[in-house]
């Protein structure tokens, strides 16, 4: 599923480029997919502005229960999942889809994959509302409203990592809380999208950080609690049987790990459909788009992250180690960590970081940049807006409206159902032109971002406190 564009070398046009990007996505980043350590066969969310535990560094009480906010699921993301056979096998079971509703789902998330062209003219093509729209449309048309919202459920529970998972994932059931951008107290990987950081916690201490490259929007970057338990090594690709598969790969071909064509890098860390943290991305693609629903890192980062979460889970792996895999190249090797290590996906677009407030773009367009949601994050650390001075209230809620905009520079308006998947009512607040390209039967990916992607603001009141900056960033 996750492809680094510029390490594709293909003879054709920019189109085939992506195409070839395409297939990572239905298999690249798929955990079901089928890997080898020789001849054995190994087969492989938390709400905006949430987290763990609370703003502090003190042990916070257990969550309230909560509904979680449904996801942003597009007919890419769809298509991923259908390449689990028992995706399929769940569909029929738990919603009595007819095996016709079921071909007619694969065939539009199918479809839409194949219809994504770079050489798109529609200037509001590359949204993640609009593509999410598009799905809730053809999905209702195949299951009517109804199954179309308990489809969403089922598909909603599957992408932020199984409720129940999460709920038992660190042991002690304290992995949401009410409060914003919180320190996690135990031991985890957290990941914030908009941020495009991933941080390594021990014991609620964080120990480094990591620049990455995050899922484009057609392709984002889920949110919820997952885990990594398995580093596998020199990991192997296999393209589609497509009539989109042409240039310097055949379908169905295996892509030898170690092939300048294998997008994957040397490694690839499974964290739950349909995403992975690998490597294969050059230095420029970090703290942008990179992938088609993974986290990015390059092959210096993903070894150096291999060697501390493998610390974290107990396991005695060393750099010589790494490099002893890197020699026999044509060997994949599944690595199981000694205990699973959590992975918390978040999406935090207003953030107080070592005391100062962050706010960063909306580049999933799920309105989280609204005066509400600000005045949240500031309440969570003893401080209100009333208690600023005119001057820098006028100043944020500029910056706020600044970052309340799209990777294409478009505004995102504030919609109570901009997560919700398959809503009947998603479509209520969208604007005029995410409208017009739901409606859109092809799309443009959106590879950069235009203008900037944060502001920052010194706030005496919040000196000392946030969450913690970042820690010898590894880019």
């Amino acid at each position: 599923m996750n492809l680094p564009l510029n390490k594709i070398k293909i003879e054709k046009s920019v189109a085939l480029i992506l195409a070839t990007g395409l297939m990572l996505f239905t298999f690249g980043c798929e955990p079901p997919s089928t890997v080898t350590t020789g001849n054995t066969a190994n087969t492989n969310t938390a709400p905006v502005n949430s987290a763990p535990v609370n703003a502090t560094n003190s042990s916070a009480p257990p969550p309230p229960k909560e509904t979680a906010m449904r996801l942003p699921v597009t007919l890419p993301v769809l298509d991923a999942m259908f390449s689990d056979e028992a995706f399929a096998g769940e569909l029929k079971s738990n919603l009595q889809l007819t095996d016709d509703q079921i071909a007619q789902l694969k065939k539009v998330s199918r479809d839409a994959v194949s219809n994504l062209s770079e050489d798109s003219k529609d200037e509001n093509a590359g949204s993640t509302r609009a593509a999410t729209q598009r799905a809730d449309k053809q999905i209702k048309e195949v299951l009517g409203d109804e199954k179309a919202s308990k489809f969403a459920d089922l598909v909603n529970n599957r992408w932020s990592g199984g409720q129940e998972e999460a709920n038992n994932m660190t042991g002690n059931g304290s992995n949401k809380s009410s409060q914003p951008n919180a320190v996690p107290t135990d031991t985890r990987i957290v990941v914030n999208a908009p941020e495009y950081r991933m941080d390594i916690f021990k014991e609620g201490k964080l120990v480094k950080s990591y620049k990455i490259g995050i899922g484009y929007p057609e392709f984002p970057l889920p949110s919820g609690m997952r885990k990594a338990d398995t580093i596998i090594f020199n990991p192997t690709w296999t393209p589609p049987d497509e009539a989109w598969v042409k240039g310097n790969i055949q379908a169905g071909k295996k892509v030898e790990a170690g092939d300048k064509l294998n997008p994957l890098g040397p490694i690839k860390i499974p964290i739950g459909l349909p995403s992975l943290i690998h490597g294969g991305k050059s230095p420029a693609k970090l703290g942008g788009f990179a992938s088609h629903g993974c986290v990015g890192l390059t092959n210096q980062q993903v070894q150096d992250f291999s060697l501390e979460l493998a610390k974290l889970s107990g396991m005695a792996l060393t750099t010589e180690d790494i490099k002893n895999y890197e020699k026999q190249k044509t060997e994949t090797k599944n690595v199981k960590l000694d205990k699973p290590v959590p992975v918390e996906l978040r999406y935090e677009t207003i953030v107080v970081e070592d005391g100062k407030l962050k706010i960063f773009r909306d580049v999933y367009e799920r309105g989280t940049n609204t005066e509400e949601n600000l005045q949240k994050v500031l309440q969570a650390y003893g401080v209100s807006m009333d208690s600023l001075t005119a001057p820098e209230r006028e100043k944020i809620m500029t910056g706020l409206k600044q970052m309340a905009m799209d990777a294409t520079g478009n505004a995102v308006e504030s919609n109570a159902n901009t997560n919700s998947g398959m809503n009947s009512n998603s479509n209520a607040n969208s604007s005029k032109s995410n409208t017009k390209n739901a409606n859109s039967q092809d799309s443009n990916v959106t590879r950069t971002i235009k203008g900037k992607k944060e502001i920052s603001f010194d706030i005496a009141a919040l000196k000392g406190k946030g969450y913690p900056a970042a820690v010898g960033m590894k880019q």
